[in-house]
């Protein structure tokens, strides 16, 4: 999926989630110079494109497909590819995200920008306890 990307990823931004907190997938976003940004808890206002995406999937997508049909991973991919080229979005004024994308693509930092602005000792594995984790990073500081 990264490699999908027209542009350099800089953060992940997440809920809490116990798959974001594996260490090996923090250890692979560290690889990639990529920061991890768990959301606070009960925060979902803060995550609220993913949030909107979801209900967008749940409403227009799931409703039309057989969950059970091999075909599934292609209707999805094939749906994608329409949510992202084809189908208008309120909140970008009635424009693809493919649109929004090319209109930000020449204020996009280039990769070699965002490989290099990575301060691997900034970072540090998370744990999916919020209290735990600001209390942690609280004493490092």
């Amino acid at each position: 999926m990264r490699e999908e990307m027209p542009f350099a990823i800089q953060r992940i931004q997440t809920d809490r989630g116990q798959e974001f907190f594996a260490y090996q997938v923090q250890e692979q976003l560290q690889a990639w110079h990529i920061k991890f940004r768990p959301i606070r808890p009960r925060s979902p206002h803060l995550n609220g494109k993913v949030e909107r995406a979801q209900r967008t999937a749940l409403e227009e997508f799931w409703p039309t497909v057989d969950l059970k049909d091999p075909l599934l991973p292609d209707q999805f991919d094939e749906w994608q590819h329409f949510y992202n080229w084809n189908r208008p979005h309120g909140a970008l004024a009635g424009r693809t995200p493919v649109d929004r994308v090319c209109e930000l693509i020449a204020k996009a930092p280039l990769s070699e920008a965002v490989w290099d602005a990575y301060d691997p000792a900034k970072e540090r594995i998370r744990t999916q306890d919020y209290r735990w984790d600001t209390t942690f990073a609280r004493m490092q500081r």
